[in-house]
């Protein structure tokens, strides 16, 4: 059986996805280009999902101000700190949604999370893991959420690029 906990995040998920259809319906919905209504959408995906396994979400578009970019999520798993890219398409093509997390991606990503690491005032620094999360937002389909734990990490050797 759901437990209340996975029940209640089911519901603001629904709820939220009705009232942007109201407000879209009613002409009122945000007026952003296609492709950022497509990332802000399955960035809310990878939210509800997330937190459907259990992860504690602490933030969402972070940036420090100080430095260009974003990290999309930023989210506890127990004592594991995961800073989280999310990556949403409305088609499955050739190439799979995570791979659009280049190298130059991952130094961003890199120093974004140096920067909030900064920021804690826990001493020492916790465990850290970058991940990406797929999200197929394919109209007429069910959505489909994939995790890659772990897809990077805070360095890479040459070889471990291929």
């Amino acid at each position: 059986m759901q437990s209340l906990a996975q029940m209640r995040i089911d519901w603001t998920e629904r709820a939220l996805m009705g009232l942007d259809r109201l407000a879209h319906w009613r002409g009122r919905g945000a007026a952003v280009p296609a492709h950022l209504a497509v990332g802000l959408a399955g960035e809310d995906a990878a939210y509800f999902h997330l937190r459907r396994k259990g992860y504690k979400v602490v933030a969402r578009r972070w940036s420090p101000g100080t430095v260009p970019g974003d990290i999309d999520l930023i989210a506890w798993q127990g004592p594991l700190l995961c800073f989280i890219e999310v990556k949403a398409r409305t088609a499955r093509d050739e190439s799979p949604a995570e791979i659009a997390v280049d190298e130059e991606k991952r130094v961003v990503l890199r120093r974004l999370a140096r920067q909030y690491l900064r920021q804690l005032p826990q001493t020492p620094a916790p465990q850290v893991r970058f991940d990406v999360l797929s999200v197929y937002l394919v109209p007429g389909e069910p959505r489909v959420c994939t995790h890659f734990e772990g897809a990077f990490a805070w360095g890479e050797r040459r070889s471990d690029r291929n």
